[in-house]
């Protein structure tokens, strides 16, 4: 009787772990993405500003103004990842955050298909999304 009461604690245990790993990203996780990845260039407040390059790191917090309103994930993805960037004018102002934004995938909705993506790369979008100003 004590050995089943064991085995269904650790199925419980198990199970509880497997829902842990398998829920949705959060803006908390994705904060924490954005200041150790993105901060040095768009500020901690991700409203961007000039870079010693000359270069204008754009305000984050306006994607989503600057899109009739609408956060536009699939650009916000594709410009964090890198995809399309080759051939762009200047390629070297953006990193190409791919390589290190791999890893366990989750679904994400973009424009109404759900997109397998890096659970990185979902949690610093759904950050981005968090902070967009109201105008």
């Amino acid at each position: 009787m004590a050995r089943a009461s064991i085995l269904t604690l650790g199925t419980v245990a198990l199970l509880a772990g497997c829902q842990a790993q398998n829920a949705m990203p959060t803006a908390k996780e994705g904060e924490q993405i954005f200041v150790e990845n993105c901060a040095a260039c768009h500020n901690y407040d991700a409203a961007g500003g000039e870079l010693s390059s000359r270069a204008i790191a754009p305000d984050l917090t306006q994607l989503a103004a600057d899109n009739g309103g609408t956060f536009p994930r699939a650009k916000v993805l594709s410009k964090i990842d890198g995809y399309g960037q080759k051939g762009h004018a200047n390629p070297g102002a953006m990193p190409e955050f791919g390589a290190i934004l791999a890893g366990e995938q989750v679904p994400i909705d973009i424009d109404g298909t759900m997109t397998p993506t890096p659970r990185s790369l979902a949690a610093l979008l759904a950050f981005l999304e968090s902070i967009q100003s109201e105008g």
